[in-house]
């Protein structure tokens, strides 16, 4: 099950300093743990400051890598493609009505100093934006919301049924919205290549978090 992190640091608590510590703390253990995926979404931040905080991101990444040789942490930039290339980043996470990943690949070429092609995610809120994420050679797709949407409660949400629809097409889709590791293994059974939060790697304990979804391995 591929597990993906997306962070918001105005979840933790205290001032700008000692969120931005909690983040980083929080990211260190995500990468030592085995999250396959940490997406920086601080979008409230100006360019500057995500990309001083980007840097730090990356840098924490590759200090703590996994155990297991097996397991590589990538790191994602939400929407940015200058900031991931400027920081180092393996990639970015688009929104639905974002460039196109053609797009995302002709600057990287131009910009990034590794030859590594970048890792692009996208944002898909039904099967046709998932199909259409398929065709333009997207790495996977985020389908959301699939329980729940935090920040607008009232929001209808896709549910089970729409997720299965979704992952009949040929690209990773990982679902997105309420998923807890009590409903992750229904996500899985529709078919999705993994889970993805943002409560459910900040509210608790990466390891129990990494352990509980992946069946104790």
């Amino acid at each position: 099950m591929l597990l993906y992190y997306i962070t918001d640091r105005t979840q933790f608590p205290g001032d700008e300093s000692v969120r931005r510590r909690l983040l980083l703390e929080r990211i260190a253990d995500s990468a030592r743990c085995g999250v396959d995926f940490i997406q920086l979404r601080e979008k409230d931040l100006p360019t500057r400051e995500l990309e001083i905080l980007a840097h730090a991101a990356v840098r924490v990444v590759r200090e703590n890598p996994c155990p297991s040789a097996s397991v590589r942490t990538r790191l994602l930039i939400n929407s940015r493609t200058d900031v991931a290339i400027a920081s180092g980043a393996d990639g970015v996470h688009l929104r639905s009505d974002d460039i196109s990943p053609d797009d995302v690949r002709r600057v990287w070429t131009r910009g990034a100093r590794e030859p590594e092609a970048p890792i692009i995610g996208i944002s898909c809120h039904s099967s046709a934006d998932v199909a259409r994420a398929a065709s333009e050679g997207t790495d996977f797709a985020v389908f959301a919301p699939v329980f729940e949407k935090r920040d607008a409660p009232t929001a209808r949400v896709a549910g089970i049924a729409a997720l299965r629809e979704a992952c009949r097409h040929r690209i990773p889709v990982l679902a997105l919205g309420g998923v807890t590791l009590d409903n992750a293994r229904a996500c899985v059974e529709a078919g999705a290549a993994g889970i993805a939060g943002i409560r459910l790697f900040q509210e608790n304990d990466i390891a129990d978090v990494v352990r509980g979804s992946r069946g104790g391995r």
